[in-house]
């Protein structure tokens, strides 16, 4: 694909700042917090608090911008080679949700890429508060593109989000409350333990501009069926409360169907019945050819 006349792909510079945070902030999900410079930094040197070891992985981004023979810029990508399985990823892209826009950069991506097969949206960015995959209805025009470029979507997460504090859940009783230092997020462990063993735990991260995350909840098989799980989703929306988030945010894995061992039935109803929302459906994707 030609770009038109006027228009031109180059290195994201410097001076491209304002307007790509422009960009991405015109795309920012309810939940989510304003990205910032340093996160963007962050993402252009191919760091991320997030899913830190898989950046840690993959050879130093490309950034591109989009811009007219005016200068303004109006679309940008950054992808990466992860040299140990030779695979390209498209890391993050921003269009405005215009069609061109975004047909222009996935190809760039693309021919840059090849003969690799390529991933997109596939690991948490710098410029999120943990989005690992692209939220395909409030990024239609984008996931319809990368469908056009030969990219097969796969349905991975829900996003939800709810208001703080919760009113009406439960507490559980006798939580220890410690740190979390192995996720890399400065985030807080919930344990309740039943002798030396723990039977359900919880993580959350702490606020971002009044938005904290529940990265974790799981209660044992064999402790199932004992309000364990909605009394310790009531602690740790009352921690993340007390720490000054206003708001909360968590990522479902429910891609698998149910009855499976993996089946997210129970957990959606548990959500559900606390104040979340669903905000979007998150998508990622390979394209092999």
């Amino acid at each position: 694909m030609s770009t038109p006349l006027g228009v031109s792909l180059r290195p994201y510079t410097p001076a491209d700042q304002t307007a790509v945070l422009r960009l991405i902030n015109a795309d920012r999900l309810p939940g989510q917090p304003p990205t910032t410079p340093a996160m963007l930094n962050q993402a252009l040197e191919g760091r991320s608090p997030v899913d830190a070891q898989w950046w840690a992985a993959l050879d130093p981004p490309t950034t591109e911008v989009i811009v007219e023979d005016t200068g303004a810029v109006f679309g940008v990508v950054s992808y990466a080679v992860h040299p140990k399985d030779d695979t390209g990823l498209i890391l993050w892209l921003h269009c405005g949700e215009a069609a061109r826009t975004a047909d222009m950069l996935i190809h760039r991506a693309v021919a840059a890429l090849a003969p690799r097969p390529v991933q997109a949206f596939q690991i948490a960015s710098a410029l999120s508060l943990g989005l690992e995959a692209l939220p395909v209805r409030n990024r239609a025009v984008t996931d319809e593109a990368l469908r056009r470029a030969g990219f097969t979507g796969e349905r991975l997460w829900r996003y939800l989000r709810a208001a703080l504090p919760a009113p009406g859940l439960p507490h559980a009783a006798h939580v220890h409350i410690g740190p979390a230092d192995d996720t890399g997020k400065n985030a807080r462990r919930l344990e309740i333990r039943n002798g030396p063993d723990v039977v359900a735990e919880a993580v959350v991260g702490p606020p971002v501009h009044g938005i904290g995350v529940l990265w974790w909840i799981e209660v044992a098989a064999s402790a199932r069926g004992q309000g364990l799980g909605r009394a310790l989703l009531g602690s740790a929306l009352d921690v993340l409360a007390g720490l000054g988030a206003t708001e909360v945010i968590l990522y479902v894995d429910d891609d698998a169907p149910a009855g499976d061992d993996r089946d997210r039935t129970a957990a959606n109803r548990l959500y559900a019945s606390a104040g979340f929302i669903e905000i979007d459906r998150l998508h990622s994707y390979t394209r092999t050819h």
